[in-house]
């Protein structure tokens, strides 16, 4: 399971940056002047140049990835419930993800903009997990159907 957990990890650092670097252009259409911000100007701003900040912006974005990937593994403990495994799912992912959009200035230093942030977060997150959940219900009950259809197996 540990190296399970490392190999996903690996592997979802670098999403994590293709995500970040998807963020930095919804950002950049967002400001709207026509210029693309590999940053957040406000991190920028605090990290006392650009270049500064994208590779702190990189590196928590490659803790991003690695977490959420290395979450995945959740799903694989069969002896606990679906509950169970989602919650922690949903924890784990949110305590990597938050800090991350707050520092990246991903989202509005602001009451409002923590509270659209969860908003958001959970609305996307039920999405998935709603697709997720009904795809799987599908192909067991396909699989419980052609499993029904055949001849039993003999010795």
């Amino acid at each position: 399971m540990k190296k399970k957990l490392i190999l996903r990890c690996l592997l979802g650092a670098p999403l994590g940056l293709a995500v970040s670097t998807c963020i930095t252009v919804l950002i950049s259409i967002s400001i709207g002047d026509g210029g693309f911000y590999p940053v957040h100007p406000e991190l920028s701003a605090e990290c006392g140049n650009e270049l500064n900040a994208m590779i702190l912006q990189s590196v928590c974005s490659l803790i991003y990835g690695a977490s959420w990937a290395g979450a995945s593994c959740i799903w694989e403990t069969e002896r606990w419930s679906i509950l169970r495994q989602s919650v922690t799912h949903l924890l784990i992912c949110s305590v990597f993800t938050f800090p991350a959009a707050y520092f990246m200035h991903w989202m509005e230093h602001s009451v409002f903009g923590i509270l659209s942030y969860f908003a958001v977060f959970f609305a996307v997150y039920l999405l998935i997990w709603m697709i997720q959940y009904f795809s799987m219900k599908f192909r067991l009950k396909r699989i419980n159907q052609k499993m029904q259809s055949q001849p039993p197996f003999t010795d």
